[in-house]
């Protein structure tokens, strides 16, 4: 179940939120509350991953049993030992079923055998809800977040549906205090469904649209250079509308429900460097390996050699968690080399340029980086790389890549405009004038969501992207 369908949206969402507000909170506690949201998750995500459902459930009593035996060895012999223990268990999991086929395809290419591939479905949120373990069993051997002792409130928090199958990732220390003691109330109630709404006209009205153009790319036999700019200026725009509007609709829901999960992006493709970039674009994972990975491995206060070597080490695995395939691995290296030369090189020259000239270079940077994303393998992505500059391309424009680019131009332009600030600071004005804005904001969402209804009803192309991950 994905939140832009007419299940979730007129089904599941409202049934849920009906019986969550129908549970009292006796004394402030929403230990009610959090049973619903823990029983709905549960159906939520079982509705579309039955298979692995119990993997889920293995997963948060791991990790909810390990977390009391580290607090109660806590500074004795054995803490430690804990901790690995529970470190490992947890990413078995994702070790497994995302990886191993990897391992073994590699390994018959090297060694000229023969294993057979598990050829394993990949378990939906697996890499989103094994992160969020992580952090709280590692935040809990720092000593910087307590123990929870309630394996339902625990799973509550694993479990979440809002962001159990595409983040954003949240550490247990940002919802702890929610999860024992929250408040509801209209204004919050009615800035979730602003925010939801937004969201889901950004991933339905733009993200899928945008697919529309990369699927008719992948499938057409033009090699123009054109073609090529519309189809990574379209995967662009939608990979960047889908997973922030999904996160939109997260944070949206989390308002609903009392609960505020941090931000997720921060308009990255006004960014002025890449340093930039990955500042504002999936802050929540960025951050996650900035905590558990870089500053462990001494960040950058270390000697030169170790410093690259400790970015390397960060962008690999920020590579390969998006997926077992070396096209992500090289992405990931991609992005180090680049922020490499950044701090080494690049910065005070940056530094000196027109911010119009510094946009530019993250744009066509951030553009070739997503073509390696993208790519069905590394020779795919350097031909369509190469295409981009009219390299091996037959010409700059044909009869495809013209009609396309005219058909999809309105929607196109939509979606470079949404990046920015713009409709952010259009919707500031209108709010100063208050009479305006009380009719003209739910006139807005309104005309969204008929809008969405409609397109989900036809059946359109309606993926998904970071189910892949």
């Amino acid at each position: 179940m994905v939140f832009s369908s007419i299940t979730f949206l007129y089904y599941f969402l409202p049934v849920t939120l009906a019986v969550y507000f129908l549970m009292p909170m006796p004394n402030g506690s929403p230990r009610f509350r959090n049973t619903v949201l823990l029983l709905a998750s549960l159906v939520f995500y079982a509705w579309g991953e039955p298979v692995y459902f119990f993997l889920l459930a293995f997963q948060c009593t791991s990790a909810w049993g390990f977390g009391l035996l580290i607090e109660k060895y806590r500074g004795r012999a054995g803490s430690r030992a804990l901790m690995a223990a529970a470190v490992a268990i947890c990413l078995s999991a994702l070790l497994f079923f995302k990886y191993s086929d990897f391992f073994l395809e590699n390994a018959n290419s090297l060694f000229g055998t023969n294993v057979r591939l598990f050829g394993l479905a990949l378990p939906i949120g697996v890499s989103f809800y094994t992160f969020q373990i992580l952090s709280y069993i590692i935040d809990l051997y720092r000593g910087n977040t307590a123990v929870n002792k309630n394996v339902l409130e625990f799973s509550t928090y694993v479990t979440m549906f809002p962001q159990l199958i595409a983040g954003p990732i949240v550490r247990y220390s940002d919802v702890a205090e929610k999860l024992l003691k929250r408040g509801h109330s209209m204004k919050g109630f009615t800035l979730g469904i602003r925010r939801f709404v937004v969201g889901l006209g950004k991933k339905v009205l733009i993200a899928n649209t945008m697919g529309e153009v990369v699927v008719l790319f992948k499938a057409s036999g033009e090699n123009s250079v054109l073609f090529a700019w519309l189809y990574v200026a379209s995967f662009a725009l939608q990979i960047y509308f889908d997973f922030s509007g999904y996160s939109d609709m997260a944070i949206g829901m989390g308002h609903m429900l009392g609960i505020e999960f941090l931000e997720n992006f921060d308009y990255p493709y006004t960014a002025i460097s890449i340093t930039d970039f990955w500042r504002r674009w999936h802050k929540s994972l960025s951050s996650w390996f900035r905590d558990y990975v870089y500053i462990p491995l001494g960040g950058n206060r270390v000697p030169q050699a170790q410093y690259v070597f400790n970015m390397i080490v960060v962008w690999f695995l920020t590579g390969f968690w998006h997926g077992a395939d070396w096209n992500f691995i090289f992405w990931g290296l991609y992005y180090a080399a680049i922020l490499l030369v950044e701090k080494r090189f690049l910065s005070k020259l940056l530094d000196r340029l027109p911010r119009a000239f510094r946009r530019a270079y993250v744009i066509l940077l951030v553009l070739i980086g997503w073509v390696l994303f993208d790519a069905a393998g590394m020779g795919a992505a350097g031909a369509t790389i190469l295409q981009m500059f009219g390299i091996g391309a037959d010409s700059f424009a044909g009869m495809e890549s013209t009609y396309y680019l005219r058909s999809y131009l309105v929607p196109l332009l939509i979606g470079v405009v949404a990046c920015t600030r713009a409709p952010k600071m259009i919707a500031a004005k209108l709010l100063a004038s208050r009479k305006v804005f009380t009719f003209l904001e739910p006139a807005a969402l309104g005309a969204m969501l008929i809008m969405v209804t409609a397109y989900l009803v036809d059946g359109s192309y309606n993926p998904f992207i970071y189910f892949r991950f």
